[in-house]
């Protein structure tokens, strides 16, 4: 019998005996374009990943006709029936209570265990809720991060924290480092990434107590060789760094600017290669390198914010996204399974600790020579 076409009483009995198996529980109902959109996805998603089972968790009388039409992404699900859904309206006190919920359902089998993470398009706050209450952080995490990745004239850059913390300490700084580094090796399949404090400058006394506490704990840590120290704004897009630390208030910031600066940029491209016959010309002769760069700053191959720091991998797709999106976000947390991100961060996090309570070696001070000595 095919996975999809258990009862919800057969699949809860089947529960123990499956738990391994189930790389990942999709909140099937979160999204603008919920269910058809992550079904889609989800297509996509089986034949990229051969041999991957997922915990399908949503409305059956919806869901279940629509699976069995999709006859790739019907082979590796089980359909568990939800009977709530969190709007994308809905204030994160509320969506705790529903504990039938699509969202709820699939962040319970996370901290379960039966899944090694989620992935939803739904409600962001309630997500991040729902993920610290139920999945809860790591125990050497004092707060988790959001983070994403975006494009670089070097190539991918890991941007963290996005807005899950609009105040962080030195610490949080520091422990924010070591899960981007944990972060671009597990998912950009980089050895030694490359990590900056994002700053007002790139001098040493540049910046608050805080920036400077946690730019000196990171010189001294395990990754301080691959630590350069303060970037800037314009870093970000230059690629100067694999991964970019910030707070969360500094961080939402730079990255709705970003996003508006593309939009402006695609807007501004529009409106010359319309605006007269040479330009519509012009933009014939220019659409091979325009379809490149189209397809080089499509925002679906950087779908997936990642919420890092917990007992389990979180990720959030856009909720308007399309099927090719949402299966960018499956991938970027199959990545995060298959190459061992949480047994990566507990790592980092060791070392730090270690690092943080070994004694440092004593300095002498230079023995004065007696009155008589040399003569």
């Amino acid at each position: 019998m095919p996975p999809s076409s258990l009862s919800p009483g057969q699949a809860e009995a089947a529960a123990p005996a499956a738990a391994s198996r189930f790389a990942l529980a999709v909140d099937a109902m979160g999204g603008d374009g919920a269910p058809e959109v992550v079904l889609d996805g989800l297509e996509l998603a089986a034949e990229r990943h051969m041999g991957a089972r997922f915990l399908l968790f949503g409305d059956e009388a919806r869901i279940g006709p629509e699976l069995a039409r999709r006859r790739r992404a019907a082979a590796v699900c089980t359909l568990r029936h939800a009977p709530e859904v969190i709007s994308g309206e809905m204030k994160p006190t509320l969506a705790l209570r529903m504990r039938q919920s699509s969202m709820r359902m699939a962040i319970d089998a996370v901290a379960s265990g039966e899944a090694a993470g989620v992935v939803s398009a739904g409600n962001t706050g309630a997500l991040m809720a729902l993920a610290k209450i139920v999945v809860k952080t790591l125990p050497e995490i004092d707060r988790p991060a959001l983070a994403a990745i975006g494009p670089s004239a070097r190539g991918d850059v890991v941007l963290l924290d996005l807005g899950a913390n609009v105040q962080c300490d030195a610490r949080n700084l520091v422990e924010f480092a070591v899960m981007g580094d944990a972060f671009a090796r597990a998912v950009l399949g980089l050895t030694a990434p490359t990590i900056g404090l994002l700053n007002v400058g790139t001098e040493e006394l540049k910046g608050d107590e805080r920036l400077r506490q946690a730019a000196e704990t990171l010189r001294e840590s395990h990754i301080g060789p691959n630590f350069r120290g303060f970037v800037e704004g314009n870093d970000i897009t230059a690629g100067t760094v694999d991964v970019i630390v910030t707070d969360g208030f500094t961080g939402n910031i730079a990255l709705k600017t970003g996003e508006g600066a593309l939009k402006l940029m695609r807007d501004l491209l529009r409106q010359v290669f319309t605006s007269s016959m040479p330009a519509r010309l012009g933009y014939l002769l220019a659409r091979p390198a325009l379809d490149r760069l189209r397809e080089w700053m499509d925002p679906r191959r950087y779908n997936g914010a990642i919420l890092l720091g917990l007992n389990g991998v979180v990720v959030k797709s856009h909720g308007s996204t399309d099927a090719f999106g949402f299966a960018h976000a499956m991938d970027v947390a199959m990545d995060m399974v298959n190459h061992g991100f949480q047994e990566r961060i507990r790592e980092g996090l060791a070392r730090l600790s270690s690092a943080a309570a070994s004694p440092r070696p004593s300095i002498e001070p230079p023995r004065l020579a007696s009155a008589g000595a040399g003569r």
